[in-house]
């Protein structure tokens, strides 16, 4: 039984690999608020397998941090990443399909247990097909776009992305998520990151939407933003 709120208690929402505490330039005014926090690594093995360029463009997106992040843009941020954002999701689970819903950007997915057909185009979340092993949760992802990152540090994958994660019940409360990145285009072999998820056990416990696209207008649109004090 997933049913439930989970969320990732770990800083991969910053970055996969392993990472120092380090200062945001941009957010100088909330000092040391604003600072990026230390983190392990979640990739089996430590680091992402990039083909090198790739691996460039992994560093192009990081020098252009946050402004070129599709998260800073409210854009719904795609799988595996949406699992361990720093918000909480949750599972609906029945009969049939599952519903995994999460606050930001209102994003969610169907985990399609018989539906094995293929999108007519690719998006944001692709599409989500599972299978039961026993009593592991297996979901295959493919059909994103390729625009998504898998972190704010810039890592990324192409629209040839396949996922497959696997959801596990350690206990009650905790689940032991794998998930599993094939992208030919972009690494040079497969590569799974791992870590637990934990079940907000508070009885009132809810989520709450975060509904951004009004937070990133000024980024967005700033070209077309007249300045103060300018004439019409």
């Amino acid at each position: 039984n997933f049913n439930g709120i989970w969320q990732a208690l770990n800083t991969a929402h910053w970055n996969l690999e392993s990472h120092s505490a380090e200062a945001v330039d941009e957010g100088w005014r909330l000092g040391a608020m604003s600072a990026i926090p230390a983190g392990a690594s979640v990739v089996r093995g430590g680091t992402i397998p990039y083909r090198p360029e790739a691996l460039a463009r992994r560093n192009e997106n990081r020098a252009k941090w946050p402004e070129a992040d599709p998260e800073a843009k409210c854009y719904m941020l795609g799988v595996p990443r949406v699992t361990y954002h720093n918000m909480p999701f949750q599972i609906f689970q029945a009969g049939g399909d599952l519903l995994m819903v999460y606050p930001f950007a209102a994003a969610n997915r169907i985990i399609h247990m018989s539906d094995r057909s293929e999108l007519p185009v690719d998006a944001w979340m692709g599409k989500s097909m599972g299978t039961w092993e026993d009593d592991v949760l297996v979901v295959t992802t493919r059909w994103q776009n390729g625009q998504s990152w898998l972190d704010r540090a810039g890592n990324h994958a192409s629209n040839q992305l396949t996922v497959t994660e696997r959801f596990a019940l350690l206990s009650p409360n905790h689940i032991w998520y794998e998930a599993t990145l094939d992208d030919p285009q972009t690494y040079t072999r497969a590569w799974t990151i791992e870590m637990p998820l934990y079940r907000l056990i508070d009885q009132r416990g809810q989520l709450h939407e975060h509904k951004c696209v009004p937070f990133a207008d000024q980024l967005l649109y700033q070209d077309l933003l007249r300045p103060q004090g300018s004439n019409p």
